[in-house]
């Protein structure tokens, strides 16, 4: 898999559109406080995705933005290597009712295998039942589509080791840090993604937290400083409402010099 992302270096991407994100934005200003404090709780979801759902109204729910807005970020990274004709794993971790996994199994021109994975087994109802009802054609012929129900803090129970291309976080360590009890939930999460992924694989992590912070965070919980540190780094999205989102890209330590 090519991964061509400018590392420890922040540029910007077209401004994000309103109509892109701006729906995502209303629902998560209109979140109660407790909501927002327990974002680290499946039972949290559970009850959120069951309240905004339904099989007759199912409607994708994104946070910051849908796929269209990073598929020039995203799409780059699955490009197979010249040697191999293997198809990319991808995992969209926390994908809750996101559009953005099966986006990549649409639109992606080489062969994918993606699993879109969520620790509420009513956000992965919800999906599988949308993809029935309204099946998603692949880009490639080769590229496969499933949902599973899985806390991401124990990746390495459905995952082996070195075995996943591309993890893409899409608001995920945001909603543990930000939750009552989610930090340390967060760094678990990120030292088991930098574990099943390929020496030559990636986790994106999309956010609206400022580099000065996460990128502190990012090196504390990979691992620090040093030639075994993960490689870290940070790409402008774009901007809404005076909202800055980022990119930021993390390798695993072989891979960092």
């Amino acid at each position: 898999m090519a991964v061509a992302f400018n590392r420890l270096a922040l540029t910007r991407l077209p401004t994000l559109t309103r109509s892109t994100v701006a729906p995502a934005c209303r629902h998560h200003n209109s979140m109660t406080a407790d909501l927002i404090n327990n974002m680290d709780k499946k039972e949290t979801w559970d009850r959120f995705y069951q309240e905004n759902n339904g099989v007759r109204n199912f409607k994708n729910f994104e946070w910051f933005f849908g796929f269209d807005a990073v598929r020039d970020l995203i799409l780059p990274l699955l490009q197979p290597q010249q040697s191999s004709d293997a198809a990319g794993r991808v995992l969209d971790m926390g994908c809750g009712t996101s559009a953005l996994g099966p986006g990549i199994f649409r639109h992606s021109p080489w062969p994918v295998h993606v699993t879109c994975a969520d620790i509420s087994p009513v956000a992965v109802r919800l999906l599988k039942e949308q993809s029935k009802s309204r099946p998603v054609q692949p880009g490639h012929p080769s590229s496969s589509l499933t949902f599973l129900e899985m806390d991401c803090s124990v990746l390495q129970t459905q995952f082996d080791l070195g075995s996943l291309d591309l993890i893409i976080d899409k608001g995920t360590t945001d909603a543990l840090l930000r939750s009552r009890e989610g930090r340390a939930k967060a760094g678990q999460i990120l030292r088991q993604c930098l574990g099943v992924l390929r020496q030559s694989g990636c986790l994106l992590q999309f956010s609206d937290e400022d580099p000065d912070a996460r990128m502190l965070w990012l090196e504390g919980e990979s691992g620090g400083l040093g030639e075994r540190a993960a490689g870290i780094g940070v790409q402008e999205v774009g901007v809404l409402r005076g909202v800055c989102y980022y990119c930021y890209l993390i390798t695993p330590p072989s891979r960092a010099h």
